[in-house]
């Protein structure tokens, strides 16, 4: 079993721009082999078995960044073009865009390369960044790999993959007769309706924050589009959106957990 802890990390500028690099090198790769794929499809109507290191010739740039993450980029894009001939419903891979993708990149351990501490955390290319780690992690846990991102409002992230080995089977030789359970069914209005009462209603946050949002939505239409100032506006924007998600987690996580300890079994209806 795999569980994953995200902490929030705090690079400094020249780690900043090593991030950025690492973000389009992998954005940029991405989009080569898919396009290569692609015409070598169309013209020969065979798989093309394309590598990272095949193009690091032709575009020096790519030795800069974790060779680590340029790996994984192969192997989500193999990932979605088997996902796509096994179910077309799928959807063909797509490109990458430098504004509308989401800014990641993952890095797997390999002799040591990673290690974390207390309040920091070392990758390879960047060494020792500065990370707020909000709670411990278990040392049988086996570090597997990191991926690090960055959101729209410019913090940065870093998701930490454990192997966890000792997972235990709640549910073997366990007494249903007795047992609390609760149901969950689709709502029309509201966000579920449960077999029994639940106190805890969803907030509205967006709602909440619907005002200030487009308020700043309408300072950000009256920027020149490229400006300091459209900049400045959009990270505020993005903070706003930012905000409502993490209140919309924060509600999630915590009724998620009250009916856990509630009860025995959560059933869910499809």
């Amino acid at each position: 079993m795999n569980i994953a802890y995200r902490f929030r990390i705090y690079p400094n500028r020249e780690q900043e721009v090593l991030l950025a690099k690492t973000f389009g090198c992998c954005r940029f790769l991405y989009n080569q082999m898919l396009n290569d794929k692609i015409r070598e499809y169309e013209a020969t109507k065979k798989m093309l078995r394309n590598t990272p290191a095949m193009y690091k010739k032709t575009y020096p740039f790519l030795k800069e960044v974790d060779s680590l993450a340029l790996a994984n980029v192969q192997m989500h894009l193999e990932k979605a073009y088997k996902n796509f001939f096994r179910n077309p419903k799928i959807g063909f891979p797509k490109f990458k865009s430098k504004h509308r993708s989401r800014k990641s990149y993952t890095t797997n351990v390999v002799n040591g390369n990673i290690q974390v501490e207390d309040h920091r955390i070392k990758l390879p290319k960047l060494k020792w960044i500065r990370m707020k780690k909000h709670r411990d992690i278990p040392e049988k846990y086996c570090l597997k790999s990191v991926t690090i991102s960055m959101e729209p409002s410019g913090k940065y992230y870093a998701s930490l993959l454990y192997e966890k080995s000792d997972c235990e089977n709640q549910a073997e030789e366990f007494d249903y007769e007795d047992a609390k359970i609760l149901g969950i069914d689709y709502a029309m209005h509201g966000m579920a309706v449960f077999s029994e009462d639940i106190q805890k209603e969803n907030e509205g946050y967006f709602r909440k924050s619907e005002e200030r949002l487009a308020r700043e939505q309408r300072k950000l239409s009256h920027c020149v589009k490229g400006s300091n100032n459209y900049y400045r506006q959009k990270k505020r924007v993005a903070l706003c959106h930012e905000k409502i998600r993490n209140q919309r987690k924060d509600f999630l996580h915590k009724l998620s957990y009250e009916m856990a300890e509630a009860y025995d079994v959560v059933a869910v209806v499809l």
